[in-house]
């Protein structure tokens, strides 16, 4: 394909119409909000992670793992339904199938980005991921097969722009393929730590997939509704069908989520060691609590359903916000799986040794994942203005 062909195919998906002083305002605001979050984290390669990070030996991992996990996690849902939408033709969800694609690979670029200044040496990651590669490891197999989901997305998504319909089909699976593996992984990395009794046992890696239905499903109702607010537009009949699809299985995974987070914190109470139990201590009652209950359990979970219902699923900017404090809730239930896990010592029993650890994230922290949100905010008005005919086409391969 010649430069000049793509040059023309590529002015035919943009909306020049987008191209407002707010919007430019707004894609400016995302911006700076990106490289000065991510500037943050630039800083520890130069202080050090140890200065910049509240991280410890004893807390190894912190809320940029959570929130890596998180963007990872809502990326996979996304790129799942995308491709069942574009697999079995005709869903209801396959007019906004698109635009799923396309915030899955900026999810999970929010995610590398979050990632990339976390670890000290990522180049030494890129390097030897590949020189040196260690099958035995999830981490290995989780950064290959994200690697390879959106190198996957990001070629289907270019088939979708151009028109290459099968080649878009086939990369859309295997990237849905290789973004479910990856997300299996990533909860394997904790899910085969029996140290950590918390996360120990096969319930996470399927906990982790359900979180990604639940994500994917809030964040594609939460960007369709943003992408017609910008425009100041009323949703074509189609378009509302396929969001109100999405708000379905939203309803559904959100209470197939409540279950499992339901029994996940029982099976600690009727068996099991003692530090699990501990831990489950820590968001039930303990220093976590009010993340949980307030939270995962009120924000997260139950006024989402209150909105649901109220909506009746034919109110859009109720799902909307449903969508939002899902994923509000979904940010915090990530840092709560991460922190509980690590709040109760391995040497429990010990004299004079702590019997609990505290973590709170450093004012960095917390600007690398304003960073996170700059890099998804971004992308996605990025999206709307390059590729918004793309998103609002009415057939669909």
């Amino acid at each position: 394909m010649s430069n000049n062909a793509l040059s023309a195919i590529l002015a035919e998906s943009a909306e020049p119409r987008l191209a407002t002083p707010g919007m430019n305002m707004a894609t400016i605001i995302f911006l700076i909000i990106t490289v000065a979050g991510l500037s943050c984290g630039v800083l520890a390669f130069i202080f050090g992670h140890h200065n910049i990070y509240n991280n410890t030996r004893e807390m190894p991992w912190g809320m940029l793992i959570s929130t890596y996990a998180f963007w990872a996690i809502t990326s996979t849902g996304l790129c799942i339904y995308a491709a069942m939408s574009h697999i079995f033709g005709g869903t209801r969800m396959g007019i906004i199938s698109n635009r799923m694609v396309w915030m899955s690979i900026i999810c999970i670029m929010g995610a590398f980005a979050t990632i990339g200044v976390e670890i000290a040496s990522p180049h030494r990651m890129l390097i030897y991921n590949i020189i040196s590669p260690n099958p035995t490891s999830n981490i290995w197999w989780m950064g290959t097969l994200y690697g390879l989901a959106v190198g996957c997305m990001i070629v289907e998504f270019f088939g979708i722009v151009t028109g290459l319909a099968k080649i878009a089909l086939i990369m859309g699976v295997f990237g849905a393929i290789a973004e479910v593996l990856a997300n299996s992984c990533l909860g394997g990395v904790f899910a085969t730590l029996p140290a950590r009794p918390y996360w120990y046992g096969a319930q996470l890696p399927i906990y982790f997939l359900t979180s990604a239905f639940l994500s994917g499903a809030a964040a594609a109702v939460l960007f369709n509704f943003l992408a017609y607010k910008i425009r100041g537009e009323k949703m074509s009949k189609a378009v509302h069908l396929g969001v109100k699809s999405a708000g379905k299985a939203m309803t559904l995974v959100l209470v197939l989520y409540a279950v499992a987070t339901f029994w996940r914190l029982i099976s600690f109470y009727v068996g099991g060691s003692e530090l699990g139990r501990l831990a489950a201590d820590t968001l039930i009652s303990g220093r976590l609590s009010t993340n949980f209950w307030l939270m995962e359990v009120c924000v997260g979970m139950i006024i989402p359903i209150l909105l649901i219902i109220l909506s009746r699923l034919e109110n859009v900017a109720m799902m909307a916000l449903a969508g939002f404090l899902i994923l509000v809730g979904q940010f915090v239930a990530r840092f709560d799986l991460v922190a509980a896990g690590q709040n109760v010592p391995q040497f429990l029993g010990w004299d004079n040794l702590p019997t609990s650890f505290s973590y709170v994230p450093s004012i960095f922290e917390f600007g690398v994942i304003a960073g996170s949100i700059g890099v998804v905010g971004f992308g996605f008005l990025i999206g709307e203005r390059m590729f918004g005919k793309t998103f609002t086409q009415k057939e669909h391969h």
